[in-house]
């Protein structure tokens, strides 16, 4: 397959939108995958597009994972990327701590933002400050919805101020607001989107999977997310969503696979004795080795957080959408994104380790039939134009 990755040479005409991230940040194959969809969809759509890290955190070191202030090899990291999409000469990048920017001088920052249509706050990324007064139209676009939903209700007034900045907020839980939502909403008007996917990035060339497994793309453990509201405390650790189907391998009819950081070698040994096929994260850590390890599988077995399974959030990963956009089918634990993109065909949601079996089943009686339905649910319902274009309409811009 090739790893070239097809960008669009259309006039670029409609304005000037800004995007910050953390692909520099956090430089590691899912995130990079989340800002680059955005940026291209979005220029896709005929915007002048910028990519801008304007924060004061310390990023991440890409080979030790531990904060760092040294940033040169996060920043060749973030240009290589952007290069890749023909963005080379479109970012800035705030150095934390030091009031200086690479890419282009303060001076220019700041008047890109006074001229911009719109920024992005992709995944709040940015803490928004006094600097920032100048921007006409910031949009904040939750990729990780409950927690900020609960904070807000608990009156964290630094949250609600930073929140208010924005004039509209998206987010990827489709279902907040739905009567199966126990996820409280109070003060703010979140209105819902889903992970956008540039389908012809992941479009397999018509080729079957090189693995004969359903695969995923996980961390472990987690700590510091869970949050408790109504007397419940919803976690945030994929070790504790899994645990329900850790014994399923061994009845499923086809294999199973994760690429997992963030392990113990006994989490290791335990999952490979109950029939897990294990690869090591460093094997996916590249962009372009993660997009060729969706693609290579037959499609993606994963369970789901309960921070966004138990109030029914109605949730969906962008690294699944990656799958059904290669024509991998995906079968996920049911966050009540049913209730908004239809499960049974190419994305099939459960409820329990039997309601997965059956899922798995289904899957491997009709896979090339489960494969297209995934290719045109990818097609229907997170196409990164489609989507995008509907939330710059509904904020007004463009």
């Amino acid at each position: 397959m090739s790893r070239e990755l097809p960008v669009t040479d259309r006039p670029r005409d409609r304005g000037t939108l800004v995007l910050w991230g953390l692909l520099g940040a956090y430089p590691f194959g899912g995130i990079t995958w989340q800002v680059l969809q955005h940026l291209e969809g979005l220029r896709r759509l005929g915007f002048d597009v910028w990519y801008v890290e304007d924060h004061e955190d310390y990023v991440l070191d890409p080979v030790a994972f531990e904060p760092t202030p040294e940033v040169e090899a996060n920043v060749a990291y973030l240009r290589r990327q952007l290069e890749r999409i023909g963005m080379g000469d479109r970012w800035i990048f705030r150095v934390p701590q030091q009031g200086t920017t690479l890419g282009r001088e303060p001076d220019e920052l700041a008047r890109l933002y006074e001229r911009a249509d719109a920024v992005l706050n992709l995944g709040g990324a940015q803490h928004v400050r006094a600097d920032h007064d100048a921007i006409r139209c910031l949009l904040y676009l939750e990729t990780d919805p409950v927690q900020r939903q609960v904070e807000v209700a608990l009156g964290d007034e630094e949250r609600i101020a930073q929140l208010a900045r924005h004039d509209h907020l998206f987010t990827y839980g489709t279902n907040l607001g739905a009567p199966d939502c126990l996820v409280p909403l109070e003060r703010f008007t979140w209105v819902p989107t889903r992970p956008p996917a540039v389908r012809d990035w992941w479009d397999g060339d018509g080729r079957p999977p090189a693995r004969d497994a359903l695969t995923t793309v996980l961390n472990w453990q987690h700590s510091g997310k869970d949050v408790t509201w109504d007397g419940q405390t919803w976690t945030w650790r994929k070790d504790l969503a899994f645990a329900p189907y850790l014994d399923l391998p061994a009845r499923s009819p086809l294999p199973l696979e994760m690429a997992v950081g963030a392990i113990s070698a006994e989490s290791v040994d335990d999952l490979r004795r109950r029939g897990w096929r294990y690869v090591h994260p460093a094997t996916v850590a590249d962009p372009m080795d993660y997009r060729d390890y969706v693609r290579a599988g037959l499609g993606e077995f994963t369970a789901a957080k309960e921070q966004y399974v138990r109030p029914r959030s109605g949730w969906f990963s962008d690294r699944s959408v990656c799958y059904l956009a290669a024509g991998r089918p995906v079968v996920t634990e049911e966050t009540g994104i049913s209730n908004t993109v239809p499960s049974g065909d190419g994305l099939l949601c459960f409820g329990d380790a039997d309601e997965a079996l059956a899922a798995l089943e289904r899957v491997a009686g009709d896979y090339p039939g489960h494969a297209e339905a995934a290719r045109e649910l990818a097609r229907e319902y997170f196409d990164a134009e489609r989507l995008l274009g509907e939330m710059l309409e509904r904020a007004g811009v463009g």
